[in-house]
């Protein structure tokens, strides 16, 4: 059967408390499998104002309704509001997830500091940043983590390299690049291994293969504006022809107001005949098979602000 990895992306203290409990009673309703990945130190969301000044940050904004998603609440963490500690709040939901048996790992320690910083840091940095994810990860859930996803698919060759160093296997931190309507550009796109010069890492990339909800809401495809009422069956059609893919979602749409189109893909790609599967099935079905080699590129994708770590189409080796 073709399958598609649930990734789900938990950026903040609300989609921690309430997204995750409600994604876990939707998947187990489905028999579905999935990965969640955890901001698991301050929740500084308010910090993303700064945002405003990107290119097409504004456009993004207006199209996904980030206020009525995200609440009012949550985006002033960090600026009017202090920034709750999710790995020490939301200590119940995150082992919850566990408990149903589904693959938990590590997303970042302070989602918003690690989007808007890591590409330009240094090794110290990076290493204080990942390390504390890594000791709050054992913290919570009493063993070390499998895997890994970047926040906003922002990584620089020093996260990478401490991947490697924490033993970390397979990831999720780059996207396959996209057509404006969704679909993909090189149809060949999965999981391979990154490179930088002649570093090869070692951890399993397994890109993003799909669109976000939020990359296709309010968006025009061939004469028609993608709504909530259409969005999931757009996404069908660009999944007719099946491979395997890896689906990233959020616990902050898909687990709150965005639900009732995670049930309706759901749906209809059991229908198509996907297996729901996580990160960890698919690195097991991977992880003996000889991947091609390919540098860390940068590249923007349609329905999304500023540069994202992207699949490049030409292997090295």
């Amino acid at each position: 059967m073709p399958t598609i990895v649930l990734k789900i992306d938990v950026d903040t203290y609300r989609g921690t408390r309430e997204g995750v409990p409600s994604l876990v009673r939707i998947l187990k309703q489905h028999q579905a499998n999935a990965t969640f990945l955890f901001s698991l130190g301050k929740d500084h969301t308010g910090w993303a104002l700064r945002r405003a000044f990107r290119p097409g940050f504004f456009k993004k904004v207006s199209r996904t309704s980030v206020l009525e998603h995200y609440g009012f609440k949550t985006l002033t963490y960090g600026v009017f509001l202090p920034a709750p500690d999710i790995g020490k709040e939301c200590v119940e939901e995150m082992r919850a997830a566990k408990r149903a048996g589904f693959e938990c790992g590590i997303h970042c320690w302070d989602h918003v500091v690690w989007q808007d910083n890591v590409r330009r840091r240094g090794e110290a940095w990076t290493q204080r940043q990942m390390q504390a994810a890594y000791d709050r990860y054992i913290e919570i859930f009493g063993a070390p983590p499998k895997t890994f996803g970047a926040a906003g698919w922002q990584m620089n060759r020093h996260a990478f390299a401490q991947l490697d160093q924490f033993g970390i296997r397979y990831t999720s931190d780059t996207r396959a690049l996209l057509n404006e309507d969704g679909s993909l550009e090189n149809p060949a796109a999965g999981p391979y291994r990154l490179s930088d010069g002649d570093e090869v890492f070692e951890a399993v990339q397994m890109p993003t293969t799909l669109p976000t909800l939020d990359e296709l809401l309010g968006v025009e495809i061939n004469g028609s504006v993608i709504t909530e009422a259409n969005i999931a069956a757009h996404i069908l059609s660009l999944t007719a022809e099946q491979k395997n893919h890896v689906f990233t979602m959020h616990a902050e749409l898909e687990g709150q107001k965005l639900a009732p189109i995670l049930i309706e893909l759901l749906n209809g790609w059991s229908e198509q005949g996907y297996q729901f599967i996580s990160m960890g099935q698919y690195y097991a079905q991977l992880k003996e098979q000889e991947l091609p080699v390919h540098p860390i590129s940068w590249r923007e994708l349609p329905g999304r602000s500023g540069e994202l770590l992207a699949f490049d189409a030409k292997p090295i080796r």
